[in-house]
Formats: C-alpha cells, structure tokens, sequence
C-alpha cells in the first residue's frame, strides 16, 4: 500500500505545473510519457490538493514541500476570475485562465460553474482550513466566497416540480441561466449537499428532498422500485430499493463506484448512518464484485467512470445498480475497437476494469479489494512508476495509457485512510460538518439488504478492522 501511494503521488507531481494546478490527464508515449495535457477542472484541483495533504501524513513528502505546494494552489486560486465567487470549469492550469476553446480540439468552451465540481473544491478548501493554520485565512477567504444558496431551489410546497428544494446541476456564466437539478441521493452530487447544509447555506430538510430512487412518475428507469415512506425533517421520504443479485440496494444514477463511494473517502457515512449508509456501500460494493466475477466472469471487477483503452472518456458501472435506463456498462463491444485490436480476442464482450474502482471498497471489502488489486497487477501491464493506469480491457490486456488526476486522487485518499487511521475523513469532517450531517443522516432507515455476508448494519461494524493493524505505525 505504501508502494502504491508513493508511485501515486509521482503522477501527481508530473500532472502539476508551477502554477500549483494540475492537469486533467497525461497519456503514455512509448516508454515515456507525454507534457500534460493543458486543461483542468476545479475537481481536479482539489484532487491534487487532497493528494497533498495525504502525501504529507503519509511521509512521502516533507511538511515544508506540502506547505509549498498547498500555497502556491491557494494563491492561484485567489487571483482567478472567480464568478459569483465560484470556480468555472475548463481551466488553463499554466495560468489559472478560463479556456474559450479545447487545448487538444479548438472545440469552443462555455464558462460554466459546476456545482458537484466545486463541491470537491471546498471540500479540499475545508480539509486545508483544518490541518493548516498557517493558509487557513486564505482558505476561507475563498470559501466564504462559495455560498452554494446562488444554486438551490427552494422548496414550494404549492409547486414541488420547479421548486424541489434541490441543487442546480450548474450555472451558465454567460447566459446568466440555471439548468437541471441532481435529483438522486447516492451520487457523488451529495457531497456539495453536506457541505451546503454544514455551512448554514441550505436547510438541512433539504437532504431528505433527494430522491432514494426515481418516483416512478418522474422518468423511466432501470426497474420498478420497493420500499416504505417513512418521515424525516418533516418529509416523506420513499425509501425505495432495487432487486440485484439477491439484494435490496439504493442505486446510484449510473451503477459505477465513484457515484456511490466517492464521498466515503472523505465522509464516514457507514459509521455515522449504520441503518442507511451502513447497510447499502457494503452491499453495492458486494454487487460490483458479483457482477465481474459471478454474472459476467471477468476474473476481476470494480467498475467507474475512465479513460478507455482504446481511448476517450467513458462511464462504466454496472447496470443493476443504477437507476439510468440507458444503464453504464461494464463492457466495450468488440466491435467498437479499432480494426487492429479485433483479432485479439474471440470473445464478444470486453469487460473494462477500473483500479481506482477497488481502492474506493477497501473499507467493506478490504480482503477482497486487495486481492483484486493485486491480481489485475499481476496480470496485466497496468502498473508503472506513475502508478495505475486508468483503465485495462481484461479480456484483450489493452491498457489506457492514461492517469487521471481525479482517479489517482481518488486512490491516494483511499490509501491514506487505510494506512492512517481514516486521516482523510477526520481531516474534513472535524468541526461544522460532523457537528451538523452525523444527527441528520443518523435517523434514516433504507429498506436495502440482503441474506448473506454484508446484510445488517449490526454485521457492518466487524468489517471496520483497518489495515493500518497490519503495517508499522505512521508518525503524525
């Protein structure tokens, strides 16, 4: 584990330019690698600046580097054109400027605040006001900036359908308009939710306003869904489910993991909702590793949003999972590959395994997890000094050639936690955030489960057993 975060954090290093900001991606050429490529998004900002942080607890760097690296971010930060005191996507990272076309396209760029990205944004912000007093003034400067009221639609009892009592999708700069709502609890979309509600700026009554799944009368979607109305807040809540695999779960929009276990790494929902969170990241999980090794016979799993191996970006998931009923995948069609990867296998059915996607389950599944991590290691040439990459085909061994900031984020948050004693959780949640989202989520119950090895949220708490027991101690 260690091994794999210090080979992580070199992919870090490469993707940051002096600026303090990283890139999105940096792609493979021979046996070296490619500059990164010119364009970042405030999501993966925040991803280096986590990273940072993890890399420091974990000794990797010096506490002078991470100061460093964290002040030279912050004051970027601060001398960006910031609308509405919010960070737009489609970033320069040498400059900090917006982008009006795609460095790699010349496809033209809208400014567009994101909600869901600027989320990951503060959230990295509060973690950095409570472990380092010496940027914390200058961490909050831009986060009282951030009042994520500008994206909520109160909530109208006398008109529920355009007055939801939910978050903006986003916020056109140059349009001056609003689109869409994030609709669905179990996405990654929560997080700006807690972070909102936390910090005084949304009701807390607005948490049970998300939908456990899809009414049935709002949109079609993968099936029918189950369950009671029980009363949160004030609120009628339909604790619906999905059947999957002799399980009841809460899916998230797409079936992929980061939708559903992002916001672990940095919140401790199975711990603080055991009858909710607690009962259904163990079961989504146990669904992801049945769906590669047991309904598909891929030999491995864990699927997610990456980089294809023969390229551009897709959404994987699994399908039972999510409430989308055009559905992710866990696959690409054989004959979507070019011409030349065609010959390479007989099998129709290319399943795309995403490492990050295991890193995300070490907490409910940590044997499991760390066997099949190493096993798509062993097997494939998905490893390097960078660390992962992105993506591997298992049925052809065609791996990206990418690292993501976001996915190698995403695994340098999950090690810390392992080997750290869940540093990165305890970092973002001291304070305002435990104090005001631990008693609202608390009290819910889903109607998830299943018979089996992870059904109750009194069997949950067993599988909370850290790796850390196993490996020597960390000096703080």
């Amino acid at each position: 584990m260690r091994r794999y975060a210090a080979d992580t954090w070199r992919s870090m290093e490469k993707l940051a330019f002096p600026s303090g900001l990283p890139s999105d991606r940096v792609h493979r050429e021979g046996p070296g690698w490619r500059e990164p490529v010119p364009e970042t998004t405030p999501t993966n900002i925040a991803a280096y600046i986590w990273s940072v942080i993890a890399a420091e607890r974990l000794e990797i760097i010096s506490h002078d580097e991470a100061r460093e690296r964290l002040t030279r971010t912050i004051q970027t930060l601060e001398a960006m054109n910031r609308p509405h005191g919010f960070f737009a996507n489609d970033i320069d990272p040498r400059s900090g400027k917006l982008l009006s076309a795609s460095p790699v396209d010349a496809s033209p760029r809208r400014p567009l605040i994101s909600t869901v990205d600027n989320a990951w944004m503060a959230m990295a912000l509060m973690m950095v006001v409570n472990i380092r007093p010496d940027l914390a003034p200058s961490a909050n400067r831009l986060l009282d900036a951030m009042d994520f009221g500008f994206l909520y639609d109160f909530y109208d009892d006398h008109d529920p359908i355009h007055q939801p009592g939910l978050l903006r999708v986003g916020y056109w700069v140059d349009e001056n308009s609003f689109y869409g709502h994030y609709g669905m609890l179990n996405t990654e979309a929560r997080m700006a939710s807690y972070i909102a509600i936390a910090r005084g700026q949304l009701p807390p009554d607005h948490y049970y306003r998300m939908y456990r799944t899809l009414p049935t009368e709002v949109a079609p979607q993968e099936q029918t869904p189950t369950g009671d109305i029980r009363e949160y807040k004030g609120v009628k809540v339909f604790e619906g489910a999905y059947n999957y695999l002799d399980m009841r779960v809460v899916p998230s929009w797409g079936g992929s993991m980061f939708e559903a276990l992002m916001v672990t790494l940095f919140v401790p929902e199975a711990a603080w909702a055991p009858n909710s969170w607690g009962v259904n990241h163990p079961l989504y999980v146990r669904g992801q590793i049945e769906h590669g090794l047991r309904e598909m016979k891929y030999g491995y799993w864990g699927f997610s949003p990456a980089f294809r191996p023969t390229g551009g970006y897709e959404v994987y998931g699994v399908k039972g999972l999510g409430t989308n009923p055009d559905g992710y995948l866990s696959f690409d069609a054989a004959w979507g590959l070019p011409p030349h990867m065609a010959t390479l296998t007989t099998g129709s059915i290319h399943g795309v395994v995403t490492p990050h996607a295991a890193f995300l389950a070490l907490p409910f599944a940590p044997r499991e997890a760390m066997d099949n991590i190493y096993a798509l290691k062993d097997r494939f040439p998905v490893y390097g000094p960078l660390g992962f990459q992105d993506s591997v085909d298992v049925s052809s061994g065609m791996v990206s050639g990418y690292v993501l900031a976001l996915d190698q984020g995403m695994i340098m948050a999950a090690i810390a936690n392992e080997l750290a004693d869940d540093f990165m959780q305890k970092a973002f949640t001291t304070g305002p955030v435990e104090k005001a989202i631990r008693p609202l989520v608390a009290v819910e119950e889903f109607t998830a489960g299943a018979p089996g090895r992870y059904p109750t949220a009194h069997h949950f708490q067993p599988q909370l057993t850290r790796l850390s027991r196993n490996v020597p101690e960390i000096k703080r």
